[in-house]
């Protein structure tokens, strides 16, 4: 053991190869070895001698020897090898091995070594490789281990000839070996030197990691045969041991790998003999030509090894041995080390020109060359080739890859009758590979079917798929056998799925797909980091002792109770940096703030070093106090006067948006309702600023994100926004202005971009999710941008290789445009529609139907992510129908697995379905009614009928056993689903006629059990579940689709079904906890479905569904609606809608008491709503059910009074609104019980007010309203008397139904009014009663004055301005205006004081009362003007009383041009004497005689003058009494003023008088018209000797009572002119006696005065004017005897021709006669 341990000595190299030389000596024939032994005894003594310890000599090729002693070591080994003897040939391949595989030797070893010999390493290698060729399989063992750990080591570098020389020892070993292991360890020696040289060249270093080879997966293609049992696993174990060998302690000289910048001395191997392996003629070549080009070494070997290698590939034998094995076996293994050179190379090889070109010039044309060849292994080896060409290098290998292609792969994909098995199912595993990788397809398509000079390789492909999945046509021959054909089939169809698969996994790559919310602790992380760099610290409270002075003993007790408040603050605002709620109640419990939400909000709002993406985070969460600290947070804000947008700007600058759409809604929400509350004229309501601040969110987004190319333009922003402020556009300007605002100023709504999450959300295009919710508040729809996208994308990429094929012919292109995915399924949805379909209908094997399904699945995905509705609805379609749900009967596992995949895609591509939700909508109500039947529960269809389909005993719910019953073949439900009917109807069976058999039945049974043992309620629940998770598009996508499905159900004639309405209802209660804008658009839908279904002819159903309304009603309205908002009012219109147009008096009762039990149980949270709730009582009252007006009366009555708070908080509108629905049960018709209540009712309305404290008395009176107009008047009502303005609605309602039709309203609604204004009217400033008296009191009385003729005065002309608002519609009789008058009297005199203001108006209708042409009106006026200055009189002043005498001379002057222009008119009548008379005469003593009994127009004329004028006659005395009882009473307001204004009074209707007397003509006629109509004659003696006495009186009286002013006014002298006029009538009357006496009227002779008896008519009328003209006598007796001298002159004449006159009186005598005793007499005797 000592002697053995001792050979070679105690060197490294001596213990390694020791003991191999030992045995060289032991094994060699003395003799005929004589020179080996001597050599190897030689070698043994020197390495005994060597020193360890001795230095190396660098220029030696083994470690630890000089060059010298190097060769003598390496000598015997040589002579061992060159022996051709086996037993020494063994140690010595042994010595070697241990010298490579120890790391021992280090040299670089090329063709020779320095001068003209080899060196000893070279010739070593070489004799190794020489030992090769004796034949031994141990030898040849020995030779591959020496040779791969030679290459192996990383202290050697072969380079070069002799590279090529050791591949080619190794290749002749594989071709000429006879032991098959052998053969296999020469080639997996091959191939891991192809390894290791192409890793080294890789890395450009000897020393790296490289992967050992797998013996099995080099047998793929050929050599199966050589295995000889467990021949791979001892050629496995043979590399490893060889690659593991080696122990990493080699010294590492520093080989130069890089060719010296002077040109190299390289020694040139001896040719080899001609019929070596591998050619060597080009070796030097490629030196020479890589020192000049790549100064690596490593490479340089690469290359060149490569090109040999395909050289090798491409030799072909000669004509003479065309079936050469040997050659076609070195043939294939070149092409396998080829394909393991290409699958190993890394980037560096990848990207390398000349790797490439070497690539393309020679592995291209090898692949060329060998495409001919029929050799399987050959063609399998080059399609693997190819897959990793273009797997790896497709983009610089363009052009190749498009000619291989087809070649290939096409070639033998198209060829469908006669294809080679082997090579087709070769040609569709490499497909199936390609169609796994997504970039593969894509650039395929952009590279190939997109340009124009290259061919359209992906088109190609899904054609060729078809074909070979639909098989040879049907009457063509082929070579193919039936499972063969199935195979392909089965095949193609899996390549075609893994395409559309890969094309979604590519697409999906380009999209961010999925929700916003970011895991909570990275979140959390970031946030702190955040807060720190805001504190400058390190984040603990540690770091904030910094800012004190450090002297800590001068802190007293409060200093350092500061420093602990400090510092607990600081703990609170960072735990609320990490947890907000957290952080606020630390903050309260520790009282730093206090725990109202005011102040929680101001400390928001105000502290420091508060992360603001934690305060938006914390003011959007839901819970209720948190709620109201947001309200409190946002109602510290003030927007008054603010521009939007900048109160948008303004209003986020303190905090950031959360992530979640929810919380960022209940934000947003509010910030509206505050922004309209601080400017209510902004907008039409909250809604408005809600769904603009949403629109500038989106734009801001849009403006100021760069990763948007196609930002919103201003006029896509103006047109986004119409319509939005109810159902109206905003102003133009407004937009745009906001527009510019937005784009040049941004809003920063999230957080610096140094945070990961605002990276991520940066690279979408809208943040917070609200894509969807844009294309909600805009309308715009996905689809919109995908139109024409193929167009576009093709026109795109042609424009690419425009641009660049001018620089290269074979460019490559890459793209991450989505949009071109548009592109690729509109060349494949087609094929892969048809193949998948004729495979499900057609194969029943499970495999293929599952791949089937998946590839709807995935078509469906793409198709509806990219917006391509026509192909998404087609593949939705197929799949449906293919459910076989329409015709259970025939049902089958494929059909149950078609359902599966339905209920796949609705899960999990729900939110890009869109339209084609109604096919899986239709699916699951099929299925649901089926589910039904299979149970045995009795249908929908018995309940909602009208009639009971003749089934009179329920089907109890046991299960299927149930329907195994003989009488289920009668069951009309059974018999419809087990014959089927088309996909389209909803309803199936329904065309179809006669009884099924009971094996249809059974197999129909048989189905339902198979489709209810995979498909339960909770799989068919749980996408009416998940579309919680549908986004805000898809959600109203899937409700639409929805409501279309549930109309269906109902509206079927014979099967009506409530399974989609009560999914419906579902739906609708899930998607209530949406943001406010996305449920707004839902409601929209379901709104319409109601109304809809509501007003179904089925009442059944129009019940069903008016009561799900209600239920869903009651759900919503738990949750109170902020103030100015409109969505509980929208949400509640199906109800109005439905009352309104439904003619089942069932359905507006049932409406009726859902409305009552809503508000009854939900009144807290009724705001908006209020509007609906009364408008369907509106509707109600003017029901023609009288239990409906009831009920509905009762129901308003029991909210007013029960509730009535609630309605007076909410809005003043909502109380118009209210006052109105009570005023609309005044006009039933159904219940005049109600209508008299209802006015009533307002009374305790009023009380309501007035006990709520909705009054404006504590408001200072700043000013009347004295002069201001009715507009002006609301204005104040409305700007400074809010609350006040409550009673507005109360007392405008009440005033309008005061011109009610009916009597008995108009009076009731008059008192309610007036004693409610009595009653309460000390509770109202006077500025507020102005307002009432403008806007209520006064247009009440205008009305009926407007209407007394036709609106207009009696002159023709408008009535005054004041008058002419609010009329009403009719005229009031003599009752009302009595009472009307009486209230208004009553009313101004008790608020005398507040009202005196209005005197003048008062007045004003008054005095219209008095002119009116009805005589009891007119007489109502009277008796009104007389009890107001009764009560009024002593304290009115002189100006009043001026504004009284004036209004009644106004009234009667201004009734005279009217009237007379009326009288004109007899001048064109013409009366006959054979008129008619008509009976019943009298009526035109007050009236107008009704056109039915006059035939004659003339005597209709007449008859209405006539009328008119005694009406005319008697107001204009019912003046003068009023007046000169007003002076009678009150002498004291007679003053100067006044008394002109008197005068003038009565003179003008004097005047009247005396001119209507003088038109005699007319007065014939009149008289003559009163004769025929048997009618009075006209007044007008009366009324000229009425107003004249008047007058006279009036004059007298002033004269009396006022003699200086009647002197200084001259009244004596009016006095003296009137008694002058007076006696001039008296006279004219008895001269136009004689007149009329002596003479005919047609008598053209001048009249003749003759001294005539008097004759009856003419007595008459004296007798009539005696009076008067006794009045004028005694008053010139009584005159003094200046002033009788002064008039005598005057006088005299005509008291002789009275004297000279016959008078009916005797006393007009004895008056005469003392006229001329008393006063004429004494002048004359003068």
């Amino acid at each position: 053991m000592s002697a053995s341990r001792a050979l070679g000595g105690q060197s490294r190299c001596g213990r390694a190869i020791g003991p191999s030389l030992d045995k060289i000596i032991k094994n060699a024939s003395w003799r005929k070895h004589s020179d080996v032994v001597a050599a190897a005894k030689s070698a043994l003594d020197k390495l005994e001698t060597l020193d360890p310890s001795d230095s190396t000599d660098l220029t030696s090729p083994i470690i630890g020897l000089s060059l010298a002693d190097s060769s003598l070591i390496l000598h015997p080994l040589i002579l061992a090898l060159d022996a051709d003897y086996a037993k020494i040939a063994e140690p010595a391949l042994e010595c070697a091995f241990k010298l490579f595989s120890l790391n021992l030797v280090h040299a670089e070893i090329t063709a020779s070594g320095h001068g003209d010999q080899p060196s000893a390493i070279l010739r070593l290698i070489q004799a190794v490789c020489k030992s090769g060729g004796m034949g031994e399989d141990a030898i040849e063992l020995g030779v591959l281990r020496v040779l791969l750990s030679a290459l192996r080591s990383p202290c050697v570098l072969i380079r070069a000839e002799c590279l090529i020389h050791i591949v080619k020892t190794c290749y002749n070993i594989y071709l000429g070996g006879q032991n098959g292991t052998n053969q296999i360890c020469a080639k997996s020696v091959l191939a891991q030197m192809v390894v290791i040289v192409f890793a080294r060249a890789e890395a450009d270093s000897l020393d790296v990691r490289f992967k050992t080879v797998s013996v099995s997966q080099l047998l793929e293609f050929a050599d199966k045969n050589l295995n000889e049992g467990s021949s791979i696993h001892f050629c496995q174990s043979f590399v490893n041991e060889v690659v593991d060998a080696n122990d990493g302690a080699a010294e590492n000289r520093n080989l130069e790998l890089r060719f010296p910048a002077e040109s190299k001395n390289v020694d040139t191997l001896p040719k080899e003999d001609e019929d070596e392996e591998i050619d060597d003629e080009e070796s030097n070549d490629g030196i020479k030509s890589g020192a000049g080009s790549d100064t690596s070494k490593i490479r340089e070997d690469g290359f060149l090894l490569f090109k040999n290698l395909c050289k090798l590939s491409m030799k072909f034998p000669s004509r003479h041995q065309s079936d050469d094995e040997i050659l076609m076996r070195g043939k294939i293994l070149s092409l396998e080390l080829l394909k393991v050179i290409v699958d190993n190379g890394g980037p560096v090889w990848n990207t390398n020109k000349r790797f490439l070109t070497v690539v393309k010039q020679s592995l291209c044309l090898s692949l060329l060359k060998n495409s001919a060849q029929s050799v399987m292994a050959i063609f399998q080896l080059q399609c693997s080739i190819f897959m990793i060409l273009l797997t790896k290098f497709r983009s610089t290998l363009k052009a190749e890859i498009g000619i291989f292609f087809p070649m290939l792969m096409l070639r033998v994909l198209e060829n469908v009758l006669k294809p080679s098995f082997l090579q087709k199912m070769t040609v569709l595993n490499l497909l199936e590979k390609i169609s796994l990788d997504p970039h593969i397809i894509v650039d395929v398509f952009v590279n190939y079917d997109c340009d124009v000079d290259a061919p359209n390789i992906f088109e190609r492909i899904i054609n060729g798929l078809l074909k070979t999945s639909l098989g040879p046509p049907a009457g063509t021959s082929t070579t193919l056998s039936h499972a063969q054909d199935i195979t392909f089939r089965h095949e193609s169809v899996k390549c075609l799925v893994n395409i559309i698969k890969s094309i979604g996994s590519w697409m999906d790559q380009q999209f961010i797909l999925g929700d916003l919310d970011y895991p909570r602790g990275s979140e959390d992380d970031t946030l702190t980091d955040d807060h720190s760099s805001h504190c400058g610290g390190d984040g603990n409270s540690q770091g904030f002792d910094n800012h004190s002075d450090g002297n800590s003993e001068s802190y007293d007790a409060a200093t350092l109770e500061q420093h602990r408040t400090k510092i607990e603050l600081q703990k609170g605002i960072e735990l609320f940096n990490r947890k907000p709620s957290k952080g606020i109640n630390f903050l309260i419990s520790t009282n730093k703030i206090g725990d109202s939400p005011e102040v929680v909000a101001a400390f928001l709002k105000n502290a420091s070093g508060l992360n603001e993406a934690m305060i938006g985070d914390y003011l959007g969460d839901g819970d209720e106090f948190t709620l109201n600290v947001m309200h409190a947070y946002v109602d510290s804000f003030t927007f008054k006067g603010m521009d939007f947008g900048e109160a948008l700007r303004f209003f986020l600058r303190g905090f950031r948006l959360p992530w979640d759409a929810q919380k960022t809604d209940r934000i947003m929400e509010k910030f509206a309702e505050r922004y309209h509350k601080c400017n209510p004229n902004s907008f039409t309501s909250a809604d408005t600023a809600y769904v603009l601040a949403y629109s500038i969110i989106m734009l801001n987004a849009d403006a100021h994100d760069s990763m948007v190319k196609d930002k919103m333009s201003k006029v896509d922003f103006i047109q986004y926004n119409r319509g939005i402020d109810g159902g109206k556009d905003l102003p133009e300007e407004f937009l745009t202005t906001l527009y510019d605002q937005i784009v040049k100023n941004e809003i920063k709504m999230i957080p610096d971009s140094s945070d990961e999450r605002s990276k991520q959300v940066n690279s979408l295009k809208y943040p917070f999710g609200f894509n969807g919710i844009l294309n909600l508040a805009i309308g715009k729809q996905f689809e919109e941008k995908a139109s024409g996208a193929k167009e576009l994308i093709i026109s795109r990429i042609h424009e690419q290789f425009k641009t660049k094929n001018s620089k290269s012919k074979s460019i490559y292109h890459s793209i991450t445009d989505a949009s071109i995915i548009r592109v690729m399924v509109e060349v494949c949805w087609g094929p892969m529609l048809a193949a998948f379909s004729m495979t499900l209908d057609h194969s029943e094997d499970r495999l293929a139907i599952a791949k089937c399904l998946q590839g709807f699945r995935c078509a469906v995905h793409v198709t509806a992510m990219m917006g391509m509705h026509t192909q998404r609805d087609a593949f939705m379609t197929s799949i449906a129908k293919f459910t076989n749900l329409h015709c259970a009967a025939d049902m089958k596992q494929k059909n149950v697995d078609a359902v599966k995949a339905i209920i796949f895609i609705a899960i999990e591509d729900g939110n890009y379905l869109q339209e084609a939700w109604e096919h899986i909508l239709t699916c699951l109500s099929r299925i649901g009614h089926l589910q039904l039947l299979g149970e045995g529960v009795p249908t929908d269809a018995p309940f909602l009928t009208s009639a009971n389909m003749g089934i009179e005993e329920k089907t109890t719910k046991s299960g299927l056993s149930s329907l195994k019953k003989k009488t289920i073949i009668q069951d009309p439900a059974v018999i419809s689903a087990v014959r089927g009917g088309s996909y389209d109807s909803i309803t199936v069976g329904i065309n179809a006629s006669g009884l099924v058999t009971p094996e249809q039945v059974s197999m129909f049974l048989s189905n339902l059990n198979l489709l209810d043992q995979q498909i339960g309620n909770f799989e068919l629940n749980v996408v009416f579940a998940h579309s919680q998770r549908l986004n805000s598009e898809a959600i109203l996508a899937f409700v639409r689709a929805l409501c279309k499905v549930s109309i269906s159900e109902l509206q079927s004639p014979t099967d009506p079904r409530v399974f989609s309405l009560t999914k419906l209802i579902e739906i609708a209660h899930y998607s209530m906890n949406r943001i406010r804008l996305v449920w707004s658009r839902i409601w929209n839908l379901l709104s319409d479905f109601f109304v809809s279904v509501g007003l179904s002819e089925n009442l059944s159903v129009a019940i069903f569904v008016m009561d799900s309304l209600r239920q869903l009603a009651m759900k919503f309205l738990e949750h109170k609606e902020l103030d100015n908002y409109n969505f509980q009012n929208e949400f509640m219109q199906p109800f109005v809608m439905v009352m309104r147009k439904s003619t089942s008096a069932e359905i507006r009762e049932l409406i009726v008491r859902c409305i009552s039990q809503m508000v009854l149980n939900r009144i807290n949270s009724i705001n908006s709503g209020w509007r609906s709730v009364l408008l369907v009582f509106n509707i109600a009252a003017a029901d023609e059910r009288k239990n409906i007006v009831q009920l509905a009366f009762e129901t308003m009555e029991k909210i007013v009074r029960e509730y009535f708070p609630y309605i007076t908080e909410a809005k003043t509108l909502d109380f118009a609104d209210c006052v109105k629905c009570v005023l609309a049960f005044t006009t039933s018709r159904s219940n005049s019980d109600v209508s008299l209540n209802a006015i009533s009712f307002l009374r305790f309305c009023a009380v309501k007010l007035a006990e709520e404290g909705f009054t404006s008395k504590e408001n200072s009176d700043d000013g009347r309203s004295e002069g201001r107009g009715v507009d002006a008047n609301r204005e104040v009502l409305d700007r400074k008397y809010e609350d006040a303005s409550l009673w507005i609605p109360l007392f405008a309602g009440l005033a309008k139904m005061t011109s009610d039709p009916r009597s008995a309203i108009r009076k009731s609604s008059l008192e309610v009014l007036f004693d409610i204004l009595k009653e309460h009217g000390p509770l109202f400033s006077s500025q507020f009663w102005d307002a009432i008296y403008v806007s209520i009191i006064l247009p009440i009385f205008n009305s009926d004055s407007d209407k007394g003729d036709d609106q207009k005065g009696e002159d023709g002309s408008s009535l005054p301005a004041a008058w002419s608002s609010q009329v009403q519609g009719s005229l009031w009789d003599s009752e009302t205006s009595a009472l009307a008058a009486r209230c208004l009297v009553d009313l101004f005199i008790t608020f005398f004081d507040v009202l005196r203001c209005q005197f003048s108006s008062v007045v004003m209708i008054l005095t219209g009362f008095i002119k009116n042409p009805i005589h009891g009106t007119a007489t109502t006026g009277v008796a009104a003007t007389v009890r107001l200055i009764d009560d009024l009189g002593s304290q009115l002043s002189g100006h009043e009383w001026r504004q009284l005498f004036s209004g009644l001379k106004e009234a009667a002057e201004s009734v005279v041009p009217g009237f007379v222009k009326l009288l004109q008119t007899m001048n064109n009548v013409n009366l006959t004497d054979h008129s008619q008379p008509v009976a019943d005469a009298d009526i035109y003593s007050d009236h107008v005689p009704s056109n039915d009994n006059l035939e004659d127009d003339s005597i209709q004329t007449a008859a209405y003058v006539i009328s008119r004028m005694k009406s005319h006659i008697a107001v204009q005395l019912l003046i003068q009494q009023v007046v000169t009882d007003l002076y009678t009473l009150h002498p004291k307001a007679l003053s100067r003023d006044n008394i002109i204004v008197l005068l003038e009074l009565f003179s003008s209707i004097a005047s009247h008088a005396q001119q209507l007397s003088s038109e005699k003509a007319i007065l014939r006629k009149l008289q003559r018209a009163s004769s025929i109509l048997e009618i009075s004659d006209p007044p007008l003696v009366h009324f000229e000797n009425e107003s004249h006495q008047n007058y006279l009186n009036f004059l007298m009286a002033l004269l009396a009572d006022f003699p200086s002013l009647a002197q200084s006014m001259e009244v004596e002298s009016r006095l003296v002119d009137l008694c002058v006029e007076i006696l001039k009538m008296y006279l004219t009357c008895v001269e136009m006696n004689q007149a009329e006496e002596d003479q005919p009227d047609d008598d053209p002779r001048p009249a003749l005065h003759w001294i005539l008896p008097l004759g009856a008519a003419v007595k008459e009328e004296l007798v009539a004017r005696t009076t008067l003209l006794m009045s004028a006598l005694k008053l010139l007796i009584v005159l003094d005897r200046e002033t009788f001298r002064l008039h005598v002159s005057r006088f005299f004449p005509l008291l002789v021709d009275l004297l000279r006159s016959d008078h009916s009186s005797g006393e007009v005598q004895i008056i005469l006669t003392q006229i001329f005793e008393s006063s004429i007499g004494p002048l004359v005797t003068e």
